[in-house]
């Protein structure tokens, strides 16, 4: 099903590379300090600039994000004004969707940073701000939607927007999308949207730049003659699991798949360590370990959102300065709790797995698993809040008995990584030496076999 096949471009070695690169992207690009381009965005921007639909599959701080901005922007750059203007109501060009509040933002804040020097209009569409005010920044004209599905369903249904342009989707932590439900939230969306540009699932849908010729469903009525390109699908993913392979064969067209990294699997820079602890002992360990000293920002993992306040207020009493993110905090609470850890007024964010994924706070040197992960995949992302756009990192978990069913993976993943190792206690512990439930199994088969 996933094809590599058409005239796939040869990867970026620098951004001069690219073919028709506007000039006041380039001098952005240069502005914000990204002297060249990281692996995922040399193999999909070439891509991408040829309307081609694109899985890519990499591991977290990579630059996804500019990997799909930039063939966005060079196409809208390219639409004369006038005719962008005259078409305000008929909706945003792109809609780019992310499965938190979160990591919408980072999108956003990352956009701006092209958006406001290019004259496109950009609004994000999330929870916990007012749809009316969302409503009115849309009617005043937006080029770019970046939006959770929920809300924008919402918006969509109480049509506050319409999708009659929209060309380009991007589905960014698609696995993400997938354990929080929103597979059918996506398809509700995608049936808001042309059907005029739709791809047809052929080669054609592999040939560079094809035009669609026929005008968009609001040309049809006489709104518009504009000639608009096929819909291009844009899809990011940690990992790809069945769902996300049926996700990929409902919504793309012939993709091409870029690979970057050890998928799935902790990032080969983020130095692993555990302590085998009780449960009362947990503590104590937690603030030698702070007290060491370590370069913030820090972020420690709890699973519950009252634990996270108890321990950040514990935190906060013996001198480090922390603060808090969980589901149970509201809007303004979340945004401040970031802003106090991007700026240095905070130096430990205290979370739940809010957190855990497309959270991107740049810098982090440490993350601490006071409460261990309840999946070695939750593990994998939370440990991949460091390490991250090619530094160096450290996690430490603080393991308990209750943790026995995650030792056998945990210790896979130490053993097999190069940066990192497997202590004793963990690697001969009993429940380490078999994933849980297997032994039982295989006796049941010797059983059935002599009987």
């Amino acid at each position: 099903f996933f094809s590599l096949g058409g005239r796939i471009p040869n990867p970026l070695r620098s951004w001069e590379e690219i073919a028709n690169l506007p000039s006041s992207i380039m001098d952005i690009i240069t502005k914000c300090g990204y002297k060249e381009p990281t692996p995922i965005q040399r193999q999909a921007i070439p891509i991408g600039l040829q309307n081609r639909d694109i899985i890519g599959v990499a591991e977290t701080g990579s630059g996804k994000t500019l990997a799909f901005l930039i063939p966005l922007l060079v196409w809208i750059t390219s639409l004369p004004k006038i005719e962008r203007q005259e078409e305000i109501d008929q909706g945003p060009y792109a809609i780019i969707l992310a499965p938190t509040r979160e990591l919408a933002q980072q999108i956003e804040e990352e956009t701006m940073k092209f958006a406001s020097a290019l004259d496109i209009r950009t609004v994000a569409i999330i929870g916990g701000i007012s749809r009316e005010d969302q409503g009115f920044k849309v009617r005043l004209g937006v080029e770019i939607v970046i939006a959770t599905p929920g809300r924008l369903i919402d918006v969509l249904e109480n049509r506050y927007l319409v999708l009659s342009r929209c060309t380009y989707i991007v589905l960014d932590e698609a696995d993400r999308m997938i354990d929080m439900g929103f597979e059918a939230d996506v398809q509700k969306i995608l049936d808001h949207m042309p059907v005029t540009n739709l791809k047809p699932d052929t080669e054609e849908a592999e040939d560079p730049g094809r035009l669609l010729a026929k005008p968009s469903e609001a040309g049809a009525s006489g709104a518009s003659t504009s000639v608009t390109r096929y819909r291009q699908t844009v899809m990011f993913t940690a990992t790809m699991p069945p769902a996300i392979e049926r996700m990929a064969r409902n919504y793309l067209r012939r993709p091409a798949v870029v690979y970057i990294g050890s998928v799935g699997r902790p990032v080969e820079r983020v130095e692993q360590l555990v302590y085998l602890v009780s449960e009362g002992e947990k503590r104590r360990k937690l603030i030698d370990i702070l007290q060491k000293g370590v370069e913030p920002p820090v972020i420690i993992f709890v699973n519950k959102k009252k634990g996270a306040d108890v321990l950040a207020k514990s935190l906060e009493k013996v001198g480090f300065n922390a603060c808090t993110l969980h589901g149970g905090k509201g809007q303004e609470q979340r945004e401040y709790a970031l802003a106090s850890l991007k700026s240095g007024a905070k130096d430990i964010l205290v979370a739940t797995d809010v957190a855990g994924r497309g959270i991107d706070i740049r810098n982090v040197s440490l993350v601490i698993n006071y409460d261990m992960a309840k999946s070695i995949e939750d593990y994998t992302h939370r440990i991949g809040r460091t390490g991250r756009a090619g530094k160096h990192g450290k996690a430490i978990s603080l393991l308990t008995k209750d943790d026995s069913g995650l030792f056998y993976d945990l210790k896979a993943l130490l053993t097999s990584s190069p940066v990192s190792s497997c202590p004793p206690e963990l690697a001969n512990h009993p429940d380490a030496q078999h994933k849980p439930g297997t032994v039982m199994t295989k006796r049941k088969k010797e059983e059935t076999l002599f009987m």
